[in-house]
C-alpha cells in the first residue's frame, strides 16, 4: 500500500514522459501507449535459446541447434525484438549514457517476467571488463538488473562473476568468432550457493556470450541457468 502511495504521489510531481515521443507515459511508465504498441514482439521462438520459428507454434519447442548442440542455459525470456524503438532503448542507453533507459527496460522485461517466468534465487548481470567500464562509466546490465531485483524481489549478486578477458565488441563478428572471441572470458571468483540463477543481458543475439558465462556458473554446480534479455537480435 505505502509502495502505491508512493509511485501516486512520484507521478503527480514527476508525471512520466515517453522517452521516445515526450508525450505522457501510461502504467508509471516513460513510454507512451502508442509506442508501447510499436515494439516488436518476440513471439514464436525456441524457448532454450528465443531464436524465432519460421511457423507459430502453439507449445514450447526447441529449434534444431538447441536439439543438435544443447547450450549451457536452459531457458531464454526475451520478449522484444532488437529493431526499432527497442533497438533505440537499448542503443541509446549502452553508448549514449541515457541511463533513464535502463528503468524503463527492466519494468518492461519485468512485467512480461511476471507472466512467464519461473523466478530464480538470484540474478547475475553479464560483466563488463574493468577497462570497458571505465570507458563507459557503467554497466548496462547492472542498471537493467537493479530495477529487475527491486520489482521482483529477487538478490542482485554483481561481485561473484568478473569478465576477465577485454574482448573486441561482438557486433561486427559472426557466430563463430563470437564464440571464439568469448571463450574463457569469465570467471567465478565467490562461491554461489544457489541452484537456479537468471543471467540478464540486454542484447541476445547468438546467446554466445552468456552461454559462455552460464557455462562457468554450471561449474560451480549451480543446476539451472535461465537467460533474461530485454530483447532477441
Amino acid at each position: 500500500m505505502l509502495h502505491n502511495w508512493i509511485n501516486i504521489i512520484q507521478d503527480y510531481l514527476l508525471p512520466p514522459t515517453c522517452i521516445l515521443c515526450g508525450n505522457p507515459g501510461f502504467k508509471s511508465r516513460d513510454l507512451c501507449k502508442h509506442c508501447y504498441q510499436r515494439l516488436a514482439r518476440n513471439r514464436d521462438c525456441c524457448y532454450r535459446c528465443a531464436e524465432k520459428f519460421n511457423v507459430p507454434i502453439t507449445t514450447p519447442q526447441l529449434c534444431g541447434k538447441c536439439l543438435s548442440s544443447p547450450p549451457a542455459f536452459d531457458e531464454t525470456l526475451a520478449p522484444f525484438v532488437y529493431q526499432g524503438e527497442m533497438r533505440h532503448l537499448i542503443t541509446t542507453l549502452k553508448y549514449g549514457t541515457q541511463t533513464k533507459n535502463a528503468r524503463l527496460l527492466g519494468l518492461l522485461l519485468t512485467d512480461y517476467l511476471k507472466e512467464n517466468a519461473q523466478l530464480p534465487e538470484l540474478i547475475i548481470p553479464v560483466p563488463l571488463h574493468k577497462v570497458r567500464y571505465r570507458e563507459r562509466g557503467f554497466n548496462q546490465t547492472i542498471e537493467i538488473a537493479t530495477t529487475l531485483s527491486k520489482t521482483l524481489n529477487i538478490p542482485l549478486n554483481i561481485s561473484a562473476c568478473i569478465r576477465t578477458e577485454n574482448t573486441p565488441h561482438q557486433v561486427a563478428l559472426n557466430a563463430q568468432q563470437r564464440q571464439i572471441n568469448i571463450t574463457n572470458a569469465f570467471k567465478i571468483i565467490k562461491p554461489i550457493n544457489v541452484q537456479h540463477i537468471a543471467i540478464v543481458d540486454d542484447v541476445m543475439t547468438t546467446g554466445a556470450t552468456v552461454n559462455e558465462l552460464a557455462n562457468e556458473l554450471k561449474k560451480t554446480g549451480v543446476s539451472r541457468i535461465d537467460i533474461w534479455a530485454c530483447a532477441k537480435a
